[in-house]
């Protein structure tokens, strides 16, 4: 049995709905499975790929100095987590259109040439597989999944790009307009959540 991945995005604390309503989807998902939660808040911080970072990872393995390890150890603590898991629950906020910066941070640490995808003679192809993916996408006016929704159809096409296809959207869209709605919605795909 894996565990139930979390990773919050959201500078908010108080009052965020993505991390509300994500810790409760991890909440049912640990009771129904049996796994534990491990909780990752990039807000906190993610290392931002550098050119040390990507000299580190275009050498092989094998042939990396101690400098380049430690380099890549935060990453690849992160891509641990991401393998370890069975469930993993992305809780974003919808920011200015798309994901905040602190999730692209995590998205660059963790989508690794040759580790969680590789290059075939058809294109890339992804290296993890049989995993559920929750995106908990929340918004104060940006209508979920619509053309202007940036940050929705970018996590489930980089979930995908490296294997990742069982994805599942916990709508919590439009919240300044009908917040009662939005959280109703969530808390439906929740309760149904296996």
């Amino acid at each position: 049995m894996g565990t139930i991945l979390h990773v919050d995005s959201s500078g908010r604390y108080e009052g965020s709905f993505s991390r509300k309503h994500g810790a409760a989807l991890a909440q049912k998902l640990s009771a129904v499975h049996g796994a534990p939660i491990v909780h990752r808040d990039v807000a906190q911080g993610v290392e931002f790929v550098d050119e040390a970072w990507i000299g580190a990872n275009f050498t092989a393995e094998e042939e990396r100095s101690d400098a380049q390890k430690q380099r890549l150890a935060g990453s690849d603590a992160l891509v641990s987590e991401l393998k370890a898991a069975d469930h993993i629950i992305i809780g974003s906020p919808i920011y200015n259109f798309g994901v905040p910066a602190a999730l692209k941070a995590w998205v660059d640490q963790v989508c690794r040439a040759r580790v969680t995808f590789k290059y075939g003679e058809n294109g890339p192809e992804g290296l993890l597989k049989d995993k559920t993916v929750w995106l908990v996408m929340s918004s104060g006016g940006t209508a979920l999944e619509s053309e202007i929704d940036f940050a929705t159809g970018y996590l489930r096409h980089v979930m995908g790009f490296v294997g990742l296809t069982d994805v599942r959207v916990v709508p919590l869209g439009r919240l300044m307009g009908d917040q009662d709605a939005a959280e109703n919605a969530a808390k439906e795909v929740i309760a149904e959540a296996a």
